[in-house]
């Protein structure tokens, strides 16, 4: 497969289309993580439909102070990673072509929902990111359109633009692509040193330890339903292992079936690590760890049940992360 770069929208619409097109929006810099993204467009589109990459660095995105002039922009390896993974089309457009007469005047509001964790340390981030996808929806006319999970916020935020504005395109997340060591794909991991990046594995550890503080709760609650309510349930969790609950296993038994699943502990685990690591040399910078509901991006209550998204953003150096898993928490059958 030989993929056309494409510098207009006119190109664009000029090409007869078959099948579905399912669109890929990046800002360049590709990794393993967009080309996984676009490898799924394949397979959404099919051999007969038509996966396009658009490579755009959004000047309205970047708040004062932040890295848009230091955004790699890497055109020529982009085209070879986007063909690798099949792409019919890059769709590499200039600031003109998006933005014709200059910044535009009417923008897209991502709302209260766009001021919450990464809207927080990044105002009028998620206006100038809404405006651009809405732009480039128009301009590439996709059936579904792709976004990376790792982003969360700003998928929550597509998804609701598209809902409440009748977009009329499908929305697909994937999930976040990891190094071996667990450090989330991103283009800004080029700018890590060594001694950074060791620094900067505090995030994904920080969200595993939440995740697995999380699971171990969950087993004991499902352990608990299974014995009655004695003390034949402390000896039963004690059995299970899990050393921390162990030690606490009367306190555990005293929790009904309905009890909460610990969105509380999972927090205080999560946030030990990034402790830890804010006082490593190079220290980690916390930005924000949330623990929230992914239809508003509102902290969960204790009580709660159903999916939930554990976030995390920090600096180290002059570099900045972010990073999230997906939890589920349960009501008890």
């Amino acid at each position: 497969m030989i993929t056309t770069l494409l510098r207009t929208a006119d190109e664009l619409h000029a090409r007869v289309r078959h099948g579905r097109r399912a669109v890929v929006m990046t800002m360049g810099a590709l990794h393993e993580g967009h080309a996984t993204l676009i490898r799924t467009a394949r397979e959404i589109a099919g051999a007969e439909g038509e996966v396009v990459v658009t490579v755009f660095v959004n000047p309205l995105q970047f708040g004062r102070g932040e890295d848009l002039d230091r955004y790699p922009r890497t055109l020529d390896a982009d085209l070879k990673i986007a063909e690798a993974a099949g792409a019919d089309v890059v769709f590499a457009p200039s600031a003109d072509e998006v933005y014709p007469g200059g910044e535009p005047q009417v923008r897209i509001s991502a709302g209260p929902m766009g001021e919450r964790l990464e809207g927080a340390f990044r105002p009028g981030h998620f206006d100038g990111m809404l405006t651009v996808v809405g732009k480039l929806l128009h301009l590439t006319r996709p059936d579904v359109a792709l976004y990376g999970q790792k982003d969360a916020q700003q998928l929550a935020l597509i998804r609701r633009m598209v809902r409440d504005l009748n977009f009329g395109v499908e929305i697909v997340g994937v999930p976040t692509v990891r190094e071996d060591d667990g450090l989330a794909l991103s283009s800004r991991n080029r700018f890590l040193a060594a001694d950074e990046r060791r620094t900067a594995l505090a995030l994904s550890q920080a969200l595993f330890a939440g995740r697995d503080r999380h699971a171990a709760q969950e087993a004991l609650r499902a352990r608990a339903r299974e014995v009655p309510a004695t003390r034949a349930r402390a000896e039963a969790l004690s059995a299970i292992g899990e050393s921390r609950a162990a030690a606490d296993a009367h306190a555990v038994a005293k929790a009904t079936p309905a009890g909460t699943s610990g969105p509380a502990a999972v927090r205080c685990v999560a946030r030990l690590v990034l402790e830890e690591a804010a006082r490593l040399q190079p220290p980690l910078a916390l930005d924000y760890l949330g623990l929230v509901d992914p239809s508003d991006f509102t902290e969960i209550p204790d009580d709660f049940t159903g999916e939930a998204v554990l976030a995390v953003a920090a600096r180290v150096g002059s570099t900045r992360l972010i990073d999230n898993i997906p939890l589920t928490f349960g009501a008890a059958s």
